[in-house]
């Protein structure tokens, strides 16, 4: 237990920073009106998705490949991995400003935003989405760090990254010192400068040769086979942080259909759902990595206690927030905003999910184990049954008219979905019985 909490600390620090500093950058742009913090809203489950895949899914897959390499004393085959992150980065960046260019306006009018409303959210989207390479190259080399069991590095580049980026995104959308400020799209913008900073922090503390890692000063001769081992693991991995991120933005789909009050207050309310990816993810990635490490000694034993502590730690804090939240949602919701039926409906989601919200903190951690594994079949089979439940059982909720209360009853389920169905894989040693 030592081990996990002696680098959950720091890595809980990174995530939570991180998640703070878009915190901050929703309350700033709340403060400029209902419109701004709604279209805003209908940005952020896209861009806490690309950070979920680039963080988690394949810079999962690169932490734990890392981790393998080192258990098993192959320095020089971890290190080669800091070029697969720059060159994942640059393909996956391109990819994904295509595709948020190509149709993010049409899915942000097809969650229901339309006026003003919407072009906050195309204006915004056009500028975070515009440098996604950005987003990819911070995680991926982040990982690459990580993946060595180094979390001090990445506290450190967050932290001042955070320090340097917070009144940076206060100038930028209010103004100030001559400046006239750009509204909600500053806050976009302070978020770009903040990955750029962080992936040349990274990139120099790689290539320098400050850590465990010794990447070569010029690419080396790529091969095919490391890359598909990280993008199996993280294609896998994406399946499950893009169902977490489609269920709350589809969800926040069937929330605007009650208008914008509405979903300014399931925005406001779902930002606390959101802090458990980081905060399970916290948990879960040195779980990961400690598994993937004693599954390359061959330690097979201390893999599979590690896991079952790790679930306990990840289900014991979450289910420790969302309780507090049911019972005390309107603190959390009247940060954002005074209005009475944002604060209503923000309210109602915390005092129903919030109870369930541990079963998350299990399944994400169950899915950091089965990245260290590589068997990830019930965690990903766990994601699609919560999505499903919390989609079509959404759906179907609307269709009958049963309203906002019984949508969020089926989150709920599904979220306890996510948890339970993937235990079964932990229980019966599956990937833990071969290195």
């Amino acid at each position: 237990m030592s081990n996990i909490i002696r680098l959950a600390i720091p890595n809980t620090v990174v995530i939570a920073v991180q998640v703070m500093i878009g915190l901050l950058e929703i309350f700033f742009v709340s403060r400029l009106g209902v419109e701004a913090l709604a279209g805003v809203s209908q940005v952020f489950p896209l861009v806490s998705l690309i950070v979920g895949v680039s963080q988690g899914a394949v810079g999962g897959g690169i932490v734990t490949s890392i981790a393998r390499c080192l258990g098993r004393g192959e320095v020089k085959a971890a290190s080669n991995f800091a070029w697969y992150a720059l060159a994942l980065s640059v393909v996956f960046g391109a990819l994904t400003t295509a595709l948020m260019i190509a149709f993010g306006g049409w899915f942000y009018a097809s969650m229901g935003a339309k006026g003003e409303q919407l072009e906050i959210a195309s204006a915004y989207s056009t500028i975070i989405f515009g440098g996604a390479g950005l987003i990819w190259s911070f995680n991926l080399l982040m990982a690459c760090v990580r993946g060595t069991g180094n979390l001090f590095v990445p506290v450190m580049v967050v932290c001042v990254g955070a320090v340097i980026t917070v009144p940076v995104s206060l100038l930028l959308i209010y103004g100030g010192l001559g400046f006239s400020g750009v509204g909600p799209s500053g806050g976009a913008i302070a978020m770009l400068l903040y990955y750029a900073f962080g992936s040349l922090a990274y990139a120099w503390y790689l290539w320098s040769h400050r850590g465990v890692l010794r990447p070569d000063h010029s690419p080396p001769r790529l091969s095919l086979a490391p890359a598909l081992k990280v993008l199996r693991i993280g294609g896998m991995s994406a399946i499950v942080g893009s169902t977490t991120n489609l269920t709350l933005a589809i969800v926040t789909a069937y929330v605007g259909l009650h208008g914008v009050q509405a979903l300014a207050g399931y925005g406001a309310g779902s930002r606390l759902e959101f802090l458990l990816i980081p905060l399970s993810y916290g948990i879960g990635g040195p779980v990961g990595i400690i598994v993937s490490t004693n599954l390359g000694a061959g330690y097979i034993d201390r893999a599979v206690k590690a896991s079952w502590l790790g679930i306990l730690i990840a289900f014991g804090i979450a289910e420790i927030v969302g309780v507090s939240a049911a019972l005390f949602p309107e603190t959390w919701i009247s940060v954002f905003s005074g209005d009475p039926q944002v604060v209503a409906v923000g309210s109602s989601y915390l005092r129903i999910v919030g109870p369930f919200f541990g079963f998350f903190g299990m399944g994400y951690v169950l899915y950091c184990t089965g990245q260290a594994t590589g068997r990830m079949t019930l965690s990903v089979l766990g994601a699609l049954v919560r999505a499903g439940v919390a989609i079509l059982g959404g759906y179907v909720l609307i269709v009958t008219g049963a309203g906002l209360r019984a949508n969020f009853i089926a989150v709920s389920v599904g979220m306890a979905a996510f948890g339970v169905i993937a235990l079964p894989a932990l229980i019966g040693r599956v990937g833990y019985q071969t290195r």
